[in-house]
């Protein structure tokens, strides 16, 4: 039996939800300290104070960009960008313009992201892709996308829309980017048995707010974020 403290350094502990407060962003922080988490994935506004908390440690402080919803355009995607690295965002998890992708205008997305990444460098860029919300025709564009614009991860979910990861989609993801690019599963990974089918699926990175559940075993705190 594989022990679920394996996958502590894959998951990104995530406190995206609206109403989050200073108090679960400073225990979350705390909790990727002890357990030893990826990162802590949260709203621009919580950056700095997941940079202060993490100083130090191996865990990363992470930003979302264009959450949840995609829109806004490169200028104000890259500006969203640089206000978050300048807060100590060491990776950004962005999402990309589902509009224009559905509408077929790919040249708009590839844009989006590239500058995204461009503005970023060295440090890495996850592509969201909504999967739940893409049919699988879309999925291969937006994962080929992502992979031309150099962004270091395609990611499944915001954890926000239309269903969320599923081992079906990260396979499909692996097998288009291939092995030089990471596969983040986010969206409805509750317990270390979901967290390890994603793993035999392909990913490399983890998104949840269930990070101490899924290591420990214990019940999820039922303050959730």
């Amino acid at each position: 039996m594989r022990d679920p403290l394996e996958l502590a350094p894959l998951i990104d502990h995530t406190v995206l939800r609206p109403e989050a407060t200073r108090e679960d962003v400073e225990r979350a922080c705390a909790e990727a300290r002890e357990f030893g988490f990826a990162g802590v994935c949260v709203r621009l506004p919580h950056v700095a104070l997941v940079a202060r908390a993490l100083a130090g440690s191996r865990s990363r402080p992470i930003s979302v960009v264009a959450f949840p919803s995609g829109t806004g355009g490169a200028d104000a995607k890259v500006a969203e960008a640089r206000e978050a690295l300048a807060a100590g965002a060491q990776e950004l998890d962005m999402v990309i313009d589902l509009e224009a992708l559905r509408r077929r205008d790919y040249a708009a997305v590839l844009r989006d992201v590239a500058a995204v990444v461009e503005c970023a460098r060295p440090r890495g860029v996850k592509a969201i892709l909504e999967t739940g919300a893409l049919t699988r025709d879309e999925k291969v564009v937006a994962a080929a996308l992502a992979k031309a614009a150099g962004a270091a991860f395609v990611k499944t979910s915001t954890g926000f829309g239309p269903g969320g990861a599923t081992v079906e989609d990260v396979a499909l993801l692996r097998s288009l980017v291939g092995a030089d690019m990471g596969v983040k599963a986010s969206g409805g990974i509750r317990s270390a048995a979901d967290a390890w089918k994603m793993v035999d699926a392909g990913a490399t990175r983890l998104g949840t707010s269930s990070s101490v559940a899924i290591v420990t075993g214990r019940a999820p705190d039922v303050r959730s974020y």
